[in-house]
């Protein structure tokens, strides 16, 4: 293959949906290097060496993207599992996927912070001849072929989502865009996807709140000082937007009503503020994917042919949502 910037992109050659109606799309500790009980090693009775970097602990949305991944890659499965937190820290990773190599792992998956900066480890991984299962962001890498599939959610449909629903109910509405971790997947195209969808002329500012709650608060203070006639939200994932109601009842407005809030995620604080009328719109990004990630370490270690890209199908709520659907959520 032509060697060229290649840059992995929610928009499918394959999808796949996962057959959980209201399944459950955005982490704590350090790099923990947590590991499964020894079931034998790489090269017996069939056991996966694995190495998995998470990004981190930011919100609610990674931590069940985390419990999905350990429940399904567990030595029962067949995989000896190296599990690794980045704490949000890209030199953590990339000290993460280097460890992988000298440990000599079989395959590599982990769920980039930033799309860029990649280069030299994916090279080094790529001589080392270890197959890598890119999950939830995506990379921006001049290696070719740094990845033999990627499984996520689609965030620029995310947003084209979350968009057509501002447009239709909200046409006139002066937005402030909450976004993401600036340079992450999902902040590229969450923003591109919705932007796309309103138009630029509506969007009164934009800062990022790192999808963190405190952070999301703190991005929100500052917002209604610097744009006081800005009357909707739009928060990259739920946890910003749950900052943001905190910041909006201190300053003495009310969240959903005053201000329209539209958030990308799911997680079941942010349908409880949908049914408590705090949230107005939520587009789901669905975490809990462990099983096609076991799937796919499995298929990538057998040499079978994987899809580029599987994506996992989002679904949206509306305030029509009620308390059955939020206390049966999955995480």
């Amino acid at each position: 293959m032509v060697s060229k910037k290649f840059r992995a992109r929610g928009i499918a050659a394959t999808v796949a949906v996962l057959a959980l109606g209201l399944a459950a799309c955005s982490s704590d500790g350090g790099d923990s290097g947590d590991k499964t009980p020894d079931a034998g090693g790489g090269d017996k009775g069939g056991t996966i060496k694995v190495g998995f970097s998470q990004l981190g602990a930011e919100s609610g949305w990674r931590t069940a993207n985390t419990e999905s991944v350990k429940a399904s890659l567990t030595a029962e499965n067949g995989i000896d599992l190296t599990f690794s937190d980045a704490q949000q820290k890209q030199e953590n990773q990339i000290k993460a996927l280097r460890d992988f190599i000298d440990q000599g792992v079989d395959v590599i998956a982990f769920s980039p912070v930033v799309e860029t900066g990649w280069d030299e480890v994916l090279q080094e991984i790529k001589d080392a001849e270890i197959p890598v299962v890119l999950v939830d962001r995506t990379v921006d890498t001049t290696v070719a072929d740094p990845y033999v599939t990627w499984i996520g959610a689609d965030f620029k449909q995310e947003g084209i989502t979350a968009g057509e629903w501002v447009k239709a109910n909200h046409p006139d509405a002066k937005i402030f865009e909450m976004q993401g971790t600036l340079g992450s997947g999902a902040q590229v195209d969450r923003e591109a996807g919705f932007d796309e969808v309103v138009g630029a002329e509506n969007i009164v500012g934009k800062a990022s709140g790192n999808f963190t709650r405190a952070e999301g608060k703190a991005a929100m203070e500052a917002a209604l000082q610097a744009y006081p006639d800005m009357n909707l939200l739009f928060a990259h994932n739920d946890d910003m937007g749950l900052g943001a109601i905190e910041a909006i009842e201190a300053a003495g407005k009310v969240p959903g009503k005053d201000i329209i809030i539209v958030t990308v995620d799911g997680v079941r604080d942010g349908l409880q503020a949908l049914v408590d009328k705090k949230f107005n719109y939520v587009v789901e990004c669905n975490p809990v994917f462990g099983d096609q990630i076991l799937d796919a370490i499995k298929k990538v270690h057998a040499g079978e042919e994987l899809p580029k890209e599987t994506i996992v199908v989002d679904e949206a709520f509306d305030q029509t949502i009620t308390q059955a659907d939020v206390d049966a959520r999955a995480y």
